[in-house]
Parts: C-alpha cells; structure tokens; sequence
C-alpha cells in the first residue's frame, strides 16, 4: 500500500480511528533529516500490509504537531487504538521502525 497521507482533516478517522496500527512521519520539505528517513517510512509503507503508514506535514497540520507535542522534526508516532504506544524521534533504520510496529501488535 502506498504511503498515506495524514492531515488534520483526515487524523481522526485515518489514524485514531484505525483498527489496525498507525506509523505516522512528521516530517516537513524544508527539514534534511526528514528527507532521510521519507525513502525508509514510503517503502515500508509497499511492503507492510497489516500496519496503516504515512506522513503529516508539521507546517500544513500544526495543531496535531502541538496536540502531540512535537518538537523536533521528524518525529514518529505508532498509533495502537487511538493512543500514541511508541514515539521517536530523528532519522530511524527500516528496522528499527519495524520493531515499534510490531511492539504495538
């Protein structure tokens, strides 16, 4: 499945809505490291079919960024019934996005 993408409109229903987990990449164009970590989240996002993954930008969407209390750039949050389960921040391996995943199965 292609990566998603997330926006205040879309947040509840998509995200703390979901029956499945959530990755969401906070992320913005103007930030390098998310421009790192934005390859990594989009192929996982083709190759995992039973987690929900996407990205929020922060400038078009600040009011989640400040519900969630982002302050760094990108941030990674795993959603599991609505409630935030795991949250990162900084450029992270494929794998280490992996392991939050399946922490939140």
């Amino acid at each position: 499945m292609a990566v998603l993408k997330f926006t205040s409109d879309n947040f509840d229903s998509e995200v703390l809505q979901s029956d499945k987990p959530v990755l969401v990449d906070l992320w913005a164009t103007w930030c390098a490291p998310c421009r790192m970590q934005g390859p990594i989240v989009e192929k996982l996002a083709d190759e995992l079919t039973d987690v929900k993954i996407g990205k929020l930008d922060v400038d078009e969407n600040s009011d989640i960024a400040e519900k969630y209390n982002v302050m760094s750039i990108p941030t990674l949050l795993v959603f599991k019934n609505g409630e935030v389960v795991q949250k990162a921040v900084g450029v992270h391996t494929r794998e280490q996005l992996i392991d939050m995943i399946n922490s939140a199965k």
